[in-house]
């Protein structure tokens, strides 16, 4: 796998688990460089992976062709005007995973007209499981664009957007998404306990069942309505159990959840204007 050297700004949580697919994928340490200023993430990424890490942004930063940055939204700014000088000086492709910060306002802040991508992934890119939504400038050629999807598809699969205002909805369903499941299945296992199921039982039951149901969606080929219809039996208790949710107005309060993630990655890119 050929990957060019990559920098990483940020050595926290994402960054290694993009670290470990890279590397898991045949990508020499050699070629990734991290910076991080906490010290003992540093430790833990030079000792696990081998791979060459800094205290400073700016030192890492020019060792690498392609910046991924992995640094919280609210000091992004900071952290790419100090990379302004470098940026001029050889031009990297930018990959962002910072929610709710445009390609726009990174060019800005990096101070030209630089490619960008930005990409979204979630926690269970951790495992090699996750799903990463994808936008790229005009400015991203396609070995470019080759590029930022070989990295994010370390973590798992990847999905291109073609209109950056839709990323503020990629966060919306799949970013953020993981939490609403571990919410359901924390109602469900509560739910089960509170019927009388011992608390392990109860546990086992709904982790496999959410396992189980998320490979049926992805190797059964067919919608989750389809999925759905097929396991209800009319008049029976899969039934009750889904009149009773949508009674509660179980799609709408979905898509209100969903919109109010949307709108909250919306605010983000305002704030950081």
């Amino acid at each position: 796998m050929t990957t060019g050297s990559i920098t990483f700004i940020g050595g926290g949580n994402m960054a290694r688990s993009l670290i470990a697919g890279l590397v898991r994928q045949g990508v020499p340490a050699t070629q990734i460089h991290v910076a991080e200023p906490v010290a003992a993430l540093r430790e833990g990424l030079a000792a696990d992976f081998g791979v060459t890490t800094y205290a400073e942004a700016t030192e890492a930063a020019a060792h690498g062709t392609t910046w991924l940055l992995a640094v919280k939204p609210q000091v992004l700014r900071e952290v790419c005007q100090s990379l302004q000088a470098l940026a001029r000086q050889q031009p990297p492709l930018v990959v962002s995973i910072a929610a709710g910060i445009t390609s726009t306002q990174l060019q800005r802040w990096l101070g030209g007209d630089l490619p960008v991508v930005r990409a979204m992934p979630n926690t269970p890119a951790l495992l090699g499981a996750g799903v990463t939504g994808l936008y790229a400038t005009g400015r991203v050629d396609e070995g470019q664009r080759a590029q930022a999807d070989r990295v994010l598809a370390s973590a798992g699969r990847t999905v291109w957007i073609e209109d950056e205002a839709q990323m503020d909805s990629v966060t919306a369903v799949s970013g953020s998404g993981p939490a609403y499941v571990f919410l359901l299945a924390e109602a469900m296992e509560a739910a089960g306990i509170a019927q009388g199921l011992p608390a392990d039982a109860a546990r086992t039951l709904v982790v496999q069942t959410l396992l189980g149901a998320s490979r049926m969606l992805d190797e059964a080929g067919e919608s989750p309505a389809e999925l759905r219809r097929r396991v209800t039996s009319p008049n029976g208790t899969t039934q009750a159990a889904i009149e009773r949710f949508q009674a509660g107005g179980f799609e709408a309060l979905v898509e209100a959840a969903l919109r109010a993630a949307q709108v909250r990655g919306q605010e983000l890119s305002a704030a950081n204007e």
